[in-house]
């Protein structure tokens, strides 16, 4: 009796340990889950990271002809088109062909719009800062400026480095905001780890299980490239903002 006596106690004491145990493991991920949850969202032909509450395309020539109204009035079980990004130039002195048909007909729709420049690597960052800025007119409401940068083009980080800072400064300078700076996953680890970390980053990861795989913080989030939006033919990369509303209205251009 007495060796029951102490066992009990014992035995609810280890009982007790494995119930917090039990507890603390889920609500670890009860708190990391939202961001590994993924939706499958048939109208948009896509899953998407759950736990987002804006979300957004970017698009450019290559959709051809957009009909933004089926666009803004596109939506699927409470997800719809919040934002949408722009190609406006790209190099020295190419601008996209339906750039102005896009930005002008997104903005009568009320969606909010930015535009991005593709980044040449060995083409001066001057002569690419004024073709993006000859083009792109950017007011109150707008998302910031961006620069795309995912091809180094067989030219040493060193070279194009200075030029996109080239370019960042000189567009930073014109809206008084720091550019986004667009890029995947492997050519941030390859080119851009630890640098411009105080520019605010739009990361292409396409494994929506889990958040982008790099080591610093970021604003949007394109996940996928193979969505599917009314009135746009083809496939359309869908991203999501890093915030809720009170955030991305935040960042909007004042």
């Amino acid at each position: 009796m007495e060796q029951n006596n102490h066992t009990k106690p014992l035995l609810i004491y280890i009982f007790t340990l494995l119930i917090l145990a039990v507890v603390s493991i889920l609500s670890y991920y009860s708190s990391v889950s939202p961001h590994r949850k993924k939706i499958h969202y048939q109208g948009f032909g896509i899953t998407m990271p759950g736990n987002y509450a804006i979300h957004g395309i970017d698009v450019s020539h290559y959709q051809s002809a957009i009909n933004w109204q089926d666009v803004k009035q596109m939506q699927f079980n409470h997800i719809k088109i919040g934002f949408a990004l722009l190609k406006a130039t790209e190099n020295a002195d190419k601008v996209d062909i339906n750039f102005i048909n896009n930005w002008y007909e997104a903005k009568q729709m009320d969606i909010p719009v930015g535009a991005y420049h593709f980044f040449v690597a060995g083409i001066s960052g001057k002569a690419q800062a004024q073709n993006y800025l000859s083009i792109v007119s950017l007011e109150s409401n707008d998302l910031p400026p961006v620069l795309d940068v995912e091809d180094a083009g067989g030219i040493a980080s060193k070279d194009f480095i200075p030029e996109m800072q080239y370019w960042l400064d000189t567009v930073e300078k014109t809206y008084g905001v720091k550019p986004v700076i667009y890029t995947n996953s492997d050519f941030y680890k390859s080119y851009l780890q630890g640098k411009f970390d105080n520019y605010p980053l739009w990361i292409a990861n396409y494994n929506n299980d889990s958040i982008p795989d790099i080591d610093r913080g970021w604003i949007i989030w394109q996940h996928s490239q193979t969505g599917h939006v009314n009135s746009i033919d083809g496939y359309v990369d869908f991203n999501v903002f890093n915030g809720d509303s009170a955030a991305f209205k935040n960042f909007l251009l004042k």
